[in-house]
């Protein structure tokens, strides 16, 4: 007898299918729901690091590293070409005015300064002379000139004698015609003895003149000869720190060469390099800071090198009030240059998100602290603290300012 199978409902013949069905549904809705929600991301909440947004105290400045220098140095230079025949002063040597640092030896020099010797010996002797030879032709006119005039006085009254014997008869007119062209010989005479005396004492006095002259200038010239010995004797200009020497002994060095540099370590400065960015906004006089141990020390800008080189500039600070202790040439502080005043703004620290977002957006906290979702901002100034913040928040939001390196193109973030 046949059995009568029973006919099967349609949902069971067709199960997988609708199984199947089912899945794409639910897979579809899915997708569906995904993208038209936010993006988001788990993460844990302590590999971030998180910031309030207050109303505080901001101030721009910059935050570089100075290098602290002497504020004097003074190249040493040879005057003399010669050879470095000792050094005396060691590097580092603390050294006084005229303190010896380097002895040189120049034998062609010495051996000019002995030929300039005997020049000079042979012109004072020359001078000696000379003064004796005009001496003695004075002396000699000075007697001719008193003979001279002796004569001449006695002719006078022997004139006057002979013109009263003549004219009371005892005299012949030929006696005294005689007696008188005598006396007047004498006396024309006697007038151009004493007319080239004068003129010899006027020419003695321009002659020994001369003479003097070129006596001091040969004087003159060995004393400069004499000097350039010295020179070969080089010596601490001004009381400092010697902080190199670059001969060595038995070196030959030029004048004018560079043998090392003396450094004023009473008087130092804080020298550094800053962004070509705020050239225009560095000006002497500008106040800054040095942090150290918990101390700030007053400083300010005193000098400006405006030549760019690697996209910066030199500038020069020195201390306006307590300088720190034990300060020392070539150590490293931080000096913070301030650009303005401190002014009331709304500011968070600073993080690597600006790196990431520019500064357009930031992933602000809900009210529980357990979700962000990103906000846009506007950032306005910064120093190497803060960021100014414009727009997008309000004092008292929370914000992740790290690990944005992290969370790709996520739009709200789940902590952990």
């Amino acid at each position: 007898m046949d059995i009568q199978l029973k006919k099967k409902h349609w949902t069971v013949k067709y199960r997988y299918h609708i199984i199947a069905g089912t899945v794409l549904a639910a897979f579809l809705v899915y997708m569906l729901a995904a993208g038209v929600s936010p993006r988001r991301l788990r993460y844990e909440a302590d590999k971030l690091e998180f910031a309030e947004v207050k109303n505080d105290k901001f101030m721009e400045y910059l935050d570089v590293e100075g290098v602290v220098q002497p504020k004097l140095t003074v190249k040493l230079n040879s005057l003399e070409t010669g050879t470095v025949e000792r050094i005396v002063a060691e590097d580092g040597s603390l050294l006084k005015i005229g303190d010896t640092i380097i002895v040189l030896s120049n034998p062609e020099l010495v051996r000019s300064i002995e030929d300039e010797r005997d020049i000079l010996l042979k012109q004072q002797i020359n001078y000696k002379e000379k003064q004796i030879q005009i001496e003695r032709r004075s002396s000699e006119l000075k007697r001719q000139s008193l003979e001279t005039i002796y004569k001449l006085e006695r002719l006078t009254k022997e004139n006057t004698l002979n013109q009263e014997e003549y004219n009371i008869g005892i005299k012949s007119k030929a006696q005294y015609e005689v007696a008188l062209g005598e006396f007047l010989f004498t006396k024309e005479n006697t007038r151009l003895i004493l007319e080239e005396l004068q003129h010899d004492s006027l020419l003695n006095t321009v002659q020994i003149d001369l003479m003097k002259n070129d006596l001091s200038h040969v004087e003159k010239r060995f004393e400069q000869s004499r000097e350039r010995l010295n020179n070969l004797i080089v010596r601490a200009p001004i009381n400092g720190q010697l902080s190199h020497v670059s001969v060595i002994p038995g070196e030959r060095v030029s004048a004018g060469t560079s043998i090392g540099e003396l450094k004023i370590v009473d008087e130092i400065k804080i020298s550094t390099r800053i962004n070509e960015y705020y050239i225009d906004r560095i000006i002497t006089g500008l106040p800054a800071t040095i942090t150290w141990q918990g101390e700030k020390f007053p400083l300010k800008i005193t000098k400006i090198n405006p030549e760019i080189r690697d996209r910066q500039f030199e500038i020069d600070l020195i201390f306006t009030g307590k300088t720190i202790e034990n300060i020392r040439i070539g150590k490293s502080y931080r000096v913070q240059i301030e650009l303005e005043q401190p002014e009331d703004a709304l500011v968070i620290v600073k993080g690597n998100f600006f790196q990431n977002t520019g500064g357009q957006w930031i992933f602000k906290l809900n009210e529980t602290g357990d979700r962000a979702r990103r906000t846009p901002i506007s950032v306005g100034r910064q120093n190497p603290r803060q960021y100014e913040i414009l727009d997008g928040l309000k004092s008292g939001d929370k914000v992740i300012v790290s690990g944005y390196d992290s969370f790709g193109d996520a739009e709200e973030i789940v902590l952990k």
